[in-house]
């Protein structure tokens, strides 16, 4: 039976240097889409984002650069990139203040539930698979939702398409975060845990 190697703690891999490079993205989306509202740029930036996020994974993968320092950089960067276009599209006032809060709740409900177990000693859940098409979802909204600000034929066949990605992400953040609890009362009752990463 194989099983996957254990996280080194190198810090200086080239996956981490991508996920460093996303940190480094998110102010620059940020002011993109709120100061000049140069939307095609904040859109490149927010695909490049993903295009980093999908090649650090493939490289620590491939390459055997698997690090602990990677583990915490990458969903750092996704949910600062998540949270910060959030923030964006609200402020912009193109989703409403309601979802931008639904999708807020659910990560501060994962802090909350990742610090309890790590309080009991526990390491932090791994991603599930739902957890990562939820983020996906979200990735593939967010720059649709930012392209749909305006009127015109394009914004107009964009929108029930970015709409579609933004409820199933949502959907499945949560039905994640449910998951991601159930796991963690398994582990606190000592019960075996089925994670499918």
């Amino acid at each position: 039976m194989s099983t996957s190697p254990e996280p080194s703690n190198r810090v200086v891999t080239l996956p981490n240097l991508l996920s460093f490079l996303r940190l480094l993205m998110v102010p620059l989306f940020v002011w993109l889409a709120l100061v000049p509202e140069a939307d095609g740029w904040a859109v490149v930036v927010l695909v490049g984002s993903g295009v980093t996020d999908w090649l650090d994974g493939q490289i620590a993968r491939r390459w055997n650069q698997m690090s602990r320092v990677g583990e915490l950089l990458d969903p750092v960067a996704d949910r600062l990139f998540v949270l910060s276009a959030l923030g964006v599209l609200g402020v912009r006032e193109i989703v409403p203040w309601w979802l931008v809060a639904t999708l807020v709740a659910r990560d501060a409900f994962m802090l909350v539930l990742q610090a309890a177990l790590r309080a009991r000693g526990f390491a932090p859940l791994p991603v599930h698979y739902v957890g990562k098409a939820a983020t996906a979802c979200l990735l593939y909204a967010l720059p649709m939702l930012l392209l749909t600000d305006g009127s015109g034929t394009a914004a107009d066949l964009l929108r029930p398409v970015a709409w579609a990605f933004t409820w199933w992400g949502a959907v499945l953040y949560w039905w994640a975060a449910v998951l991601y609890a159930e796991q963690a009362s398994a582990l606190v009752a000592g019960r075996r845990v089925e994670i499918v990463a």
